[in-house]
């Protein structure tokens, strides 16, 4: 009989950090104080992180000992009383990592955590306040001008805004995954969990679980999906250091639970969204995919349900059911320095083999398996497009992409136009989402960890017999995914993913026995609690990356909203504006710099320098930008280096907005740039322009923002104006390129010059000299010896005889001569004939 394993609860709950001159002791415990671990910290390096960790489990009566002859030993004097030498500095219940920018090190700790819901006996809380403490000593800081700005973009990323972690559940997998490998056979995990029990502590031990073959419960550790992890590259420097019961993996996005009563039985609706810490950031700003198939605003939302009155991964009944929202999975942007509620959509690359779609789908068919299914809400009939860009592009992606999948592994695609749905009077939106749904779970199917129900034999129902998945003698896997997308993922694509939660919540509910059809009706105990859960959500997620709550509700699409709420929703779409247009690229900054997308660097440009985020999230042009335009230019040009820009004399060298200082302008020009890759060309400019404006683009400003032209206004003076704008070429660019080339630079030139002409011979002696020298038409020095000046060598092709005489045939008839036709010619230009025409 296999048996089932239990997983490892981290022994590290809760923090003491105690401090001296030279160190910083950090002493965790688990939740009974029993037992601890200790970490040394160094605080005598400036920028070098020291950390040592014993890996040795002590108790409390050693740890006092140990505290004691640490503050012994650190008073200023042996033997005084009264004087401390350990300090107690904070007390904190998990870390969340470390991180440096210009200076030493800093230790994240969580000083404020509230329980948000529970799964199996096993917690899931939130961050609700932290601790950011400098580590080295203040007598060896060397400080920076500009580590205190980092600091506070840093801390723009808020901690205490939906952070979730456990100690002994992995949020960054599902429950599918994670009671998958809880299932695996004793055989496989000894090796592995052996060493793991005799490392570890407190693992269920207390509670002496015993299976039916009679043996323990083993401990396992799974490693995290660090796609979900947010925290993850502050903990990289400490990772293969500490020990594992250190580390702390935290996920962002949302969690709620809110419990059910069915006819008196307690069950638990949980509800985790993961969102994705790859190609993250806020709405504008992050559109679309990189070059490594990670999109933007990608959620993964699982909804949990278990019967409360057992409440025990081994024991109990757990069923959860996964979907994921995503930007579409191709390379476009929107500019917002437009100024407009909906700025033109741009697809910035071509991408016609959909290879950034194919790493994308490589993925989720990877985590998540076959059919993965895309729900489509773009608009697809429009006057102008805007929308329908990306959905003719995507069916593209797809249609390319299905030729190399086996049938039965095909992606799914489902269009369908949800906004023109919604504005018709004759159609009811949630009606034909919930057909749609129900085609989905059948398709897809869900996970749950027990048999089927007894009663599902009794009183078979016809929609059960065809539900998809994969069916074991231990339950029901999921396999596959929906993918909803609208354009920004938030509105329409929240109410889309409740129909589909709520068709395969009702199917949870069927299969734990306790209703009797996998139907629900609105307006229901359990629907409206959903309901609510699944708003809580969406709001969660809107504010994160488009800076404002959801605009339309499912109230909305069932139109019962009361009029009061189109107000609300007003008010939303104008908080949103004004959040993308003012306060997103400081969030963008925040992001970047927490998650170590930018890493602060002595002599380089700094983050709020940079024009533009586009080559940090692109990994495989990291090497076209390794440093500012304005590095390769002349320090006499100002900030605009085209040389198309006319100037006036005394604006060289200032900046061309006014008088603002270079800084306060690359902000500025940093906030209207929207993070997007390179200016696309004129005739991309000029098209998308045309999608969704109603003006002309010229008459809303042509003129470069980033130039000031000369006005010319009296015809009489050009003369003069076109003196004064033309500057000499010294000033300008540093040199005079009418002067004389040096003698070696010229020497170097001829070298190559020499090389391409068909006199150049070779003597014996391999030196190559020009047949005219000898004519005395042209006196030059040998031009090089390959053996010992080899970078200038050049091979010149080998041509054969027929390849020369195609040449020089092809060179007659651009004159008009043409060669007689061979034997092998005619016969085949004859072959053609009759096989063409007779």
């Amino acid at each position: 009989m296999p048996t089932a394993a239990a997983p490892i609860i981290s022994s590290v709950q809760k923090l003491v950090l105690y401090e001296t001159r030279a160190r910083y002791f950090l002493v965790g415990s688990n939740h009974a104080e029993t037992k601890y671990r200790v970490l040394k910290i160094d605080r005598t390096e400036p920028k070098d992180l020291v950390i040592i960790d014993d890996r040795h489990v002590y108790t409390q009566q050693e740890v006092r000992e140990l505290l004691g002859r640490l503050d012994l030993g650190n008073r200023t004097k042996m033997g005084q009383k009264g004087s401390s030498g350990l300090f107690r500095a904070v007390s904190a219940f998990g870390v969340v990592g470390f991180v440096r920018f210009l200076e030493g090190y800093y230790i994240v700790l969580i000083t404020k955590r509230r329980k948000m819901a529970d799964i199996g006996g096993h917690a899931i809380y939130k961050i609700e306040d932290t601790n950011m403490i400098y580590i080295p000593n203040d007598s060896v800081r060397v400080t920076h001008p500009d580590e205190a700005r980092y600091l506070r973009i840093f801390q723009n990323v808020d901690l205490s805004s939906n952070f979730y972690f456990s100690y002994s559940y992995d949020l960054s997998h599902s429950l599918q995954y994670n009671l998958t490998v809880l299932r695996m056979p004793l055989e496989m995990l000894k090796s592995e969990t052996t060493q793991a029990r005799q490392e570890s502590f407190d693992i269920f031990e207390d509670e002496g679980l015993i299976t039916q073959g009679g043996s323990g419960v083993f401990g396992i550790c799974s490693e995290p999906y660090m796609k979900y992890v947010w925290n993850g590259e502050l903990l990289e420097i400490i990772k293969n250091t500490v020990h594992r019961d250190w580390l702390l993996y935290i996920i962002h996005g949302f969690c709620g639970q809110s419990k059910l009563l069915i006819y008196g039985r307690p069950v638990y609706v949980t509800l985790i969204a993961r969102r994705s810490s790859k190609f993250a950031g806020t709405r504008f700003l992050k559109r679309g995919a990189n070059c490594e198939g990670d999109v933007a605003n990608e959620v993964e939302t699982e909804q949990i349900l278990c019967d409360a009155s057992v409440m025990s991964f081994t024991a109990g009944s757990y069923s959860s059911y996964v979907q994921v929202r995503g930007s579409v999975p191709l390379y476009w942007s929107q500019d917002i320095s437009t100024m407009m509620p909906k700025p033109p959509i741009t697809l910035d690359q071509a991408d016609p083999y959909a290879h950034v779609a194919a790493l994308h789908f490589d993925q989720m068919l990877q985590r998540f398996g076959s059919p993965i299914i895309i729900l489509n809400l773009v608009k697809e009939r429009e006057k102008r497009k805007h929308e329908r860009i990306l959905s003719e592009e995507l069916v593209a992606a797809v249609t390319y992409l299905n030729q190399f999948l086996p049938p039965e592994h095909t992606i799914v695609y489902i269009p369908w136009d949800m906004a023109k749905y919604t504005k018709s009077k004759l159609c009811n939106v949630l009606d034909r989402l919930n057909v749609i749904a129900e085609s989905v779970v059948k398709k897809t199917g869900f996970f749950v960890n027990r048999p089927d129900s007894y009663c599902s034999i009794l009183r078979p129902d016809e929609k059960w017999n065809e539900l998809g998945g994969c069916v074991i003698p231990t339950g029901r896997r999921q396999t596959g995914v929906l993918r909803t997308n609208c354009v920004d993922c938030l509105d329409r694509t929240n109410t889309a993913q409740f129909m589909v939660g709520k068709c395969a919540l009702a199917y949870q509910l069927y299969s734990l026995g306790l209703i009797d059809k996998p139907n629900l009706q609105f307006d229901t105990d359990a629907v409206r609690l959903f309901e609510e859960l699944y708003e809580d959500h969406g709001d969660t997620l809107s504010l994160q990356y488009g800076g404002s709550q959801l605009v339309h509700r499912v109230k909305t699409y069932r139109k019962i909203a009361p009029w009061t709420q189109h107000s609300k929703d007003i008010m939303q779409t104008l908080s949103r504006y004004y959040s993308n247009a003012f306060s997103d690229a400081d969030r963008q900054d925040s992001i970047n710099l927490f998650l170590g997308v930018f890493h602060p660097t002595e002599g380089k440009p700094h983050l709020w320098e940079l024009p533009t985020d586009f080559y940090l999230h692109h990994k495989n042009t990291m090497g076209l930008l390794p440093t500012r335009r304005s590095d390769f230019m002349p320090k006499t040009i100002g900030i605009d280096p085209s040389p198309f820009t006319v100037r006036k004399p005394d604006e060289t060298g200032k900046s061309v907005l006014g008088n603002k200082s270079n800084r306060e302008e690359a902000v500025l020009q940093r906030k209207t740039a929207a993070s997007a890759p390179p200016p696309p060309s004129e005739e991309a400019v000029s098209s998308s322009s045309e999608d969704d404006s109603g003006t002309d683009r010229e008459d809303e400003g042509s003129v470069s923002q980033r130039s000031t032209p000369v006005k010319m206004t009296d015809t009489g003076d050009s003369a003069k104006v076109i003196e004064n704008v033309v500057q000499p070429m010294k000033e300008v660019y540093g040199i005079n390129l009418s002067d004389g080339l040096s003698e070696d630079d010229l020497s170097i030139y001829l070298r190559f010059v020499q090389l391409g002409q068909s006199q150049h011979k070779q003597d014996k002696s391999g030196q190559q000299y020009c047949s005219k020298c000898s004519e005395g038409v042209i006196k030059l020095t040998p031009i090089s010896a390959f053996s010992q000046d080899n970078i200038y060598e050049v091979q010149p092709p080998r041509v054969d005889r027929k390849s020369t005489e195609i040449f020089q045939a092809h060179i007659q008839a651009s004159k008009g001569i043409m060669q007689p036709l061979g034997k092998e010619d005619t016969s085949m230009y004859r072959e053609y004939i009759r096989n063409r025409y007779l």
